[in-house]
């Protein structure tokens, strides 16, 4: 039961990381305005991109977390 919860959590946090890289807008706007348009203009397009890093941020250390514990439980 631990090994599948741990595992549903490493799926969403991967998801969540990918989606929240994927969204941030880069050097040619990425994804970002296609997607996020309509909640620049409600967020600001400044206040979107560092919700997103802050996003990528917890992901990516959740990420790194739940890899390292089912490695040490050998899950």
């Amino acid at each position: 039961m631990l090994h599948t919860f741990l595992i549903v959590l490493q799926v969403i946090a991967s998801i969540g990381l990918i989606a929240s890289v994927i969204l941030q807008s880069g050097k040619s706007a990425g994804l970002s305005g296609a997607i996020t348009g309509g909640a620049e203009t409600f967020f600001g397009k400044k206040g979107m991109d560092e919700k997103l890093a802050t996003f990528s941020k917890v992901f990516a250390v959740l990420f790194m977390v739940l890899t390292f514990v089912m490695s040490m439980f050998e899950l």
